[in-house]
C-alpha cells in the first residue's frame, strides 16, 4: 500500500495499479473508486498507515495517542469533570504516586490535552476545551446505544 495524492490535493491509498487507472481508497470516507494514472501522483516518505489514521478526527486521534492505559485516561476524564485541579488535590484524591502523576501530567501537557493553571495559589491542571469536548462525544455515543 501506498500514499497517492490526485490534482485536487485529495490523499489515497493506493489499492492498485494497472497501465491507464489506479484503483484507490480515500482514508477519510472509505470510498473506493479508480482514478486515472495520469491525476496521481506518488507521495514519498508518507506512511500509508499514518494516512490511514487520518480517518480519525484530530481530537480523537489526540486523546488516543496521548493516553497509554486507562488510569491516564481516568486522570484526564477528573480533570474534565472536577477540574482545574490543584497537585496537592490531585496527589490525595487518585492513587498515582508523585512521580508516576508527574509524568502523566507532563505527557498529557505535552500532548496538548491538558493546560496549567494556578488552583488555589498552587499549581494544577485542567482538560483544554477542544479535549473537553472530545470527552463529551465520546460519553454521549455510549449513550446512543
Amino acid at each position: 500500500m501506498n500514499v497517492v495524492v490526485d490534482t485536487d490535493g485529495t490523499r489515497y491509498l493506493l489499492l492498485k495499479r494497472s497501465s491507464d487507472s489506479s484503483l484507490v481508497r480515500d482514508p477519510e470516507t472509505n470510498v473506493t473508486k479508480h482514478v486515472d494514472n495520469d491525476r496521481l501522483e506518488h507521495l514519498e516518505g508518507e506512511s500509508p498507515l499514518e494516512t490511514a489514521a487520518r480517518a480519525i478526527p484530530d481530537d480523537i486521534r489526540t486523546l488516543i495517542l496521548a493516553t497509554p492505559d486507562e488510569r491516564t485516561l481516568g486522570l484526564l476524564v477528573e480533570l474534565a469533570d472536577r477540574g482545574p485541579l490543584g497537585v496537592r488535590e490531585l496527589l490525595e484524591t487518585t492513587d498515582f504516586c508523585e512521580s508516576d502523576l508527574h509524568g502523566r501530567l507532563t505527557l498529557l501537557t505535552a500532548a496538548g490535552v491538558l493546560a496549567k493553571t494556578q488552583v488555589g495559589g498552587e499549581r494544577g491542571y485542567r482538560t483544554t476545551e477542544s479535549m473537553r469536548q472530545t470527552l463529551e462525544t465520546l460519553r454521549s455515543l455510549s449513550l446512543e446505544e
